[in-house]
């Protein structure tokens, strides 16, 4: 496979990464009466529409796989499975294939630091530079992505709600340009990976070892905005990981597994994907002029290295089964299967509308909407997709968890971001309609 091919601004670092940007989840299912209807009924929802858009996507093999995976409150969630892992291949995509989350692993470590509030350990408006020093003089941009060195101090110190929320006034390398860009790529600011492939276009830059390091960086380089003054999507839940640190005296990554996968019982959600589990790992596809292409092969996948540093922003591999578990959890306000494992009050906090009441979201992906702890909050719902395809959300006035898995990028090479929440939304109503 001549991978040159990739070499156009389609298949760019920026285009690649940025798929979380466009979640309608929230907007699409906001208010919906139905849920709690559907739910009532006791039986298995018929989600034809849902269906319907899974079997087309694979039947046309614009993807290799998709698998739909939607709960009613705390009973066993229903799976929509089509496809093989990589296209042509003989393994069925199910409930535990292995999918690359990308920006879908933001909520995970929203919830994390929200386990630390809840605690005590961390203040939601406490500033970073208590944990983080290097913090504590932050300089910002004097013109948004002009020169690194003409600069103003910050207004305001970066506090954790403001990571959580990206309005911390951090930059992102897949959305900025100018300087600033170059900078993060000399400092190895890279908090993201693809393909152990060289494909032209998204760059080869060496990221930084270590969380601790990466922080440092990040620190000496200016803030695009003003603290508080505007969301902008950001690396702001990749240095949340190095506060979750420091908060816990514990390595973010086993942060996460002893404190949220263990007891949830998700079983198949990491960083590196075990050399064991490989066969049951998906292909990640680039979509190169409507032909999905193979860039990032399981069986030789950068996700079977051990990553620089724990990516909090879009490191994690998982399962639609594993992902379902987390939304269960958030759906049972911190409670799986009558195990605890996060306090309601974090759950319902990290839920809702976090944004600092100086932020602006005017002429932004979230304009007119709320945001959390790492996802969008609209109207009683809450989450977020991946740049690979992915989406979650649950929904707490339909008392309903949903989310999709497949893989390819850029994920606004199809509009399934917003066709999934769509798709709920029709079969919702007619369950209604068919109860009416």
């Amino acid at each position: 496979m001549a991978f040159r091919e990739f070499d156009t601004p389609q298949v760019s670092r920026r285009a690649l990464l940025r798929g979380g940007a466009w979640l309608t989840a929230g907007a699409a299912l906001a208010g919906n009466p139905m849920g709690r209807m559907a739910l009532a009924q006791g039986g298995a929802a018929n989600w034809q529409a849902v269906t319907a858009m899974v079997d087309k996507y694979v039947s046309e093999r614009k993807v290799a796989n998709m698998v739909a995976t939607l709960g009613w409150g705390t009973r066993d969630p229903q799976y929509i499975a089509r496809g093989t892992l990589a296209l042509g291949g003989p393994a069925k995509a199910d409930a535990d294939s292995l999918y690359r989350i990308y920006s879908m692993t933001k909520p995970i470590t929203g919830m994390a630091a929200m386990m630390l509030i809840d605690e005590g350990r961390l203040g939601l408006d406490q500033p970073i530079a208590e944990l983080l020093p290097a913090y504590a003089n932050m300089q910002v941009q004097k013109t948004y992505d002009g020169s690194i060195t003409d600069v103003v101090p910050a207004e305001r110190p970066i506090t954790v709600r403001q990571l959580l929320t990206h309005t911390a006034g951090l930059g992102y390398g897949i959305v900025q340009k100018g300087p600033i860009t170059k900078a993060y790529t000399d400092q190895g600011l890279i908090p993201g990976q693809v393909s152990r492939i060289p494909i032209p276009g998204i760059g080869r830059a060496t990221p930084v070892e270590g969380l601790d390091v990466f922080a440092d960086r990040l620190a000496t380089l200016p803030l695009v905005l003003q603290p508080g003054s505007k969301w902008s999507y950001s690396v702001s839940l990749d240095l949340l990981g190095r506060v979750i640190e420091v908060a816990s005296g514990m390595a973010f990554d086993e942060f996460l597994h002893k404190r949220i996968f263990e007891p949830a019982g998700m079983t198949s959600t990491w960083f590196t994907v075990p050399e064991s589990e490989v066969g049951r790992f998906t292909t990640n596809y680039g979509i190169m002029n409507g032909t999905p292409l193979p860039m990032d092969p399981a069986k030789a996948s950068i996700y079977l290295d051990k990553p620089p540093f724990p990516f909090g922003g879009a490191g994690l591999v998982s399962s639609p089964r594993d992902y379902d578990r987390f939304l269960k959890m958030l759906l049972g306000y911190g409670v799986i299967e009558g195990r605890r494992v996060m306090g309601e009050l974090a759950v319902r906090v990290g839920t809702s509308n976090l944004l600092p009441e100086t932020a602006t979201t005017e002429g932004t992906w979230v304009e007119g909407q709320g945001f959390g702890a790492g996802g969008r909050v609209t109207d009683g719902a809450y989450g977020w997709g991946g740049a690979a395809g992915t989406i979650a959300f649950v929904n707490y006035k339909a008392g309903l968890r949903a989310n999709l898995m497949t893989q390819y990028m850029p994920s606004d090479s199809y509009p399934i971001h917003e066709g999934f929440p769509d798709a709920v939304t029709a079969d919702l109503a007619a369950m209604q309609g068919a109860k009416a």
